[in-house]
């Protein structure tokens, strides 16, 4: 029971941080990091990304590198679980 409300913290906390980016740059029109919303399960705890998950992280692959760059957002990008679930939906990690 106390791991389900560490995981809802950290999954709040994963959307206040995603909701609070605003898309910057030259890619604003195409890198919104809420559409990958549905990788949040599988970033922040160890659940399996979707289909839907990864279809959003390869359309938002160009954008990897921006996200990496992001203070609010490099800590999922860079993190182990960040890597799995890229590796998993088959996007390279980014090298920025």
């Amino acid at each position: 029971m106390k791991y389900m409300g560490q995981l809802v913290v950290a999954l709040l906390a994963f959307w206040a941080v995603v909701l609070m980016m605003a898309p910057a740059g030259v890619d604003a029109a195409t890198c919104d990091a809420l559409q990958l919303s549905p990788c949040a399960g599988a970033i922040v705890g160890n659940a399996a990304p979707t289909a839907v998950c990864c279809s959003r992280m390869k359309a938002q692959r160009p954008c990897m590198c921006q996200y990496a760059r992001d203070p609010n957002l490099k800590q999922y990008v860079n993190s182990p679980n960040g890597k799995k679930v890229l590796a998993a939906c088959k996007v390279p990690v980014p090298s920025c």
